[in-house]
Parts: C-alpha cells; sequence; structure tokens
C-alpha cells in the first residue's frame, strides 16, 4: 500500500456528502485535497459549501483548495484543474464523485432533469478525466475512480428510472473504456458503489429519515475509496468494487459502527442484487 501524504486528490461534488467524506479520510492521512463543486454559498435545501468543506479538510491534518466549478462545463473545469496544478504541483488522484438523481419513469422525467442527470454523470465524469489525464500521466501512482455501479442489462435496473440509469451508467461505461485505454499509462480507473444506501443529504431528499436509518454513513465509502487509492496502480484497474467487499478484503470485518441505527435492516442500494 502506498500512501496518500502530499498526494493531491480532486474530488468533484466534495462539498458534501460522499465526496466530502472521502476528502476528509484524505486529507486524515495527509493529502492535499482540491474540493471541486458548485456550492460556493449556502443551499437553501443542502448542507456544505466548498468553503467549509475545505476548511473541515484542513483541520483533519490536510491541505486544501476549494474551487467553485459546475462540471457540466469544460472551462471550468480546466480552470479547477489549472489552480490545482498551480498550487499543489499536480494532480494524483481524480475521485468522479458529483451526480445527480431523479427516480422517474420515461413519462415523468423532465427533459431538463435528463439534461442535468447525463451534464453532470456520464459529460461531466467524462469531460473532468480528459482534463485530468495528462497530469495523472505524470503521477507515481495515479487512480481515477469514479462512484458508480457495476453495469448489468437486467432489464429492473432499466424499467422503472430509465434516465438515471443510463446517466449512472455512464459514469460506468468510463470506467470500462478508460480502464483498457490508459492501461499502459499506469492509469488506475476504477468504480466504487455502496452496497447499501449511504445516509446523506441527497437521500433525505429523496426518502427522508426512515430510509436512512436503513442505511450506512459516507464514511464507509470513504474508507473503501481509500484502500483502493493506495493500492499500486498497475495492478488494480477495470475494477467494479463494492464498498463492504474493499473493507473485508482489508481486514474489517465489523462494520456495525458505519449503521446509522445499529441493529436496523440495512437497504440495499440500487443497482445491486
Amino acid at each position: 500500500m502506498t500512501s496518500l501524504k502530499d498526494k493531491t486528490v480532486f474530488i468533484t461534488g466534495a462539498s458534501r456528502g460522499i465526496g466530502r467524506a472521502i476528502g476528509v479520510a484524505a486529507a486524515r492521512q495527509g493529502a492535499n485535497v482540491v474540493v471541486a463543486a458548485k456550492t460556493s454559498a449556502p443551499h437553501p435545501r443542502l448542507p456544505g459549501t466548498i468553503h467549509d468543506a475545505a476548511e473541515e479538510m484542513e483541520r483533519a491534518g490536510g491541505r486544501a483548495l476549494a474551487v467553485e466549478c459546475d462540471i457540466r462545463d469544460e472551462a471550468q473545469i480546466a480552470a479547477a484543474v489549472a489552480r490545482a496544478v498551480e498550487r499543489f504541483g499536480g494532480i494524483d488522484v481524480l475521485v468522479n464523485n458529483a451526480s445527480a438523481i431523479f427516480l422517474g419513469g420515461t413519462v415523468d422525467t423532465p427533459m431538463k432533469r435528463w439534461d442535468l442527470m447525463h451534464g453532470v454523470n456520464a459529460r461531466g465524469t467524462f469531460a473532468t478525466s480528459q482534463a485530468c489525464i495528462p497530469h495523472l500521466a505524470r503521477a507515481g501512482n495515479p487512480h481515477i475512480l469514479n462512484l458508480s455501479p457495476p453495469l448489468s442489462m437486467e432489464p429492473r435496473w432499466f424499467a422503472n428510472h430509465l434516465a438515471y440509469t443510463m446517466a449512472k451508467y455512464g459514469m460506468s461505461m468510463c470506467v470500462l473504456g478508460m480502464a483498457e485505454e490508459l492501461r499502459d499509462q499506469g492509469i488506475a480507473v476504477n468504480a466504487l458503489w455502496p452496497r447499501t444506501v449511504i445516509a446523506t443529504a441527497a437521500l433525505n431528499l429523496l426518502g427522508g429519515d426512515e430510509t436512512a436509518r436503513h442505511g450506512r454513513t459516507p464514511e464507509i465509502v470513504a474508507d473503501a475509496a481509500l484502500e483502493i487509492l493506495r493500492r499500486p496502480s498497475r495492478g488494480c484497474t477495470g475494477n467494479f468494487f463494492i464498498d463492504d467487499e474493499v473493507l473485508r478484503e482489508a481486514g474489517i470485518t465489523d462494520l456495525t459502527r458505519y449503521a446509522v441505527e445499529p441493529g436496523a435492516e440495512l437497504m440495499p442500494d440500487l443497482f445491486l442484487g
């Protein structure tokens, strides 16, 4: 296992939720964290800004750079990447975490929501990877990690929320293609997905506290992410990891500390059997 100390980790959507948890966990190891997200001022319904996330990461022991960035705009991505490289000298890790969700059927999905999900999930992941790859190619142990599910052609994952599935699978297809494309450059490209629902502010908007109590905290995904990102990149690419499997492989078998409500039945996340 390599260390993330003094490595630069560029995380999209890191102002809250899983992205923020990954940033804090990396900062605890002494990483430089680039908090690339849209929320520079408090959101009316969602907690967290890029600035308070960066402050938390610095309190955790790392260095942080807050960059306002809408990953639907390649000019903003280029500017964020340039600022990261200017501040920290390069980029070692890209975490494509930013995501948009709308769980509606075909008739009920406004095209505005379609455009948002595909613009953030699939296009944003592709564009941010494209901008970071030249810098990752110069890193000692470069990784791209997408927060996206294993690919499956089971109709049940398409039937009830086709637009979201297509957008999320777009992120996973980036893993499938880029892992092979970048293999010779030694850039690892992997996906990570949670076994259960994760208690985030976004989940509360979808299902409320009742759903969250049957989930786990973002820290389980963050700890699994760090296990992956510390692996030698040339020997770890093209995988679709599940968070609890990664931790068990690392010898962490007691996962009760991640439960929102210990003893409550856990609710499986989408896209898993």
